[in-house]
């Protein structure tokens, strides 16, 4: 659908916001009244456009695979074959990610949630992934729709990542040890579907 340039500007502030005090100060740090009054739009405003710190939160998150699939798009993903580019795609995500610690765990917390409000939203994210992890796999950005085949690889990569980062936010992987589990995840899962 498409929005006017004043409603585009305040999403973004509004995104921007929940970014900042997200790092700031975690999951908890959002608040819906504090992002209306930093963002500057009205309490009502933001309620219309976000139900929920969830949401925000979510917003924030597509907001990063949106600059993921960017990056991705601008400078394939370089490796000999389709593990070392699945590869590398999770440790460009990763590495996204990690560089906000306090803002990746409140987007966790919002993924976990189990708000049904905001499923469609994290749909959305997951197959926005999954084409991702498909160009990963194909090496081929223009290929056409992925087959059910690299679907399942796809879905099961990107939960794979998903605990991952999970365990990531608990303190029990580092960044490098996300991107050799995914490597290890990917060599395994290849390799059993050749």
């Amino acid at each position: 659908m498409f929005q006017s340039a004043p409603v585009e500007e305040r999403s973004r502030r509004i995104v921007e916001t929940v970014v900042e005090l997200a790092e700031r100060g975690g999951f908890e740090a959002v608040r819906l009244r504090d992002v209306a009054d930093q963002a500057g739009v009205a309490l009502g405003t933001l309620y219309r456009r976000f139900r929920s710190k969830e949401d925000l939160l979510v917003a924030a998150l597509e907001r990063e695979a949106e600059q993921l699939e960017a990056r991705i798009l601008a400078r394939p993903l370089r490796g000999e074959n389709a593990v070392e580019r699945v590869t590398a795609f999770f440790a460009t995500g990763t590495r996204g990610l990690c560089r906000r610690p306090n803002l990746t765990r409140a987007v966790l917390r919002a993924l976990t949630s189990g708000d049904p409000d905001i499923a469609g939203k994290v749909s959305g994210f997951h197959e926005r992934m999954a084409r991702l992890i498909t160009i990963a796999l194909r090496g081929d950005a223009s290929a056409p729709e992925p087959s059910e085949r690299e679907r399942t690889l796809a879905l099961l990569l990107e939960h794979i990542w998903f605990s991952c980062l999970v365990g990531w936010s608990g303190g029990l992987h580092s960044q490098a040890g996300i991107v050799d589990q995914m490597r290890t995840a990917a060599a395994l899962l290849l390799d059993g579907a050749a």
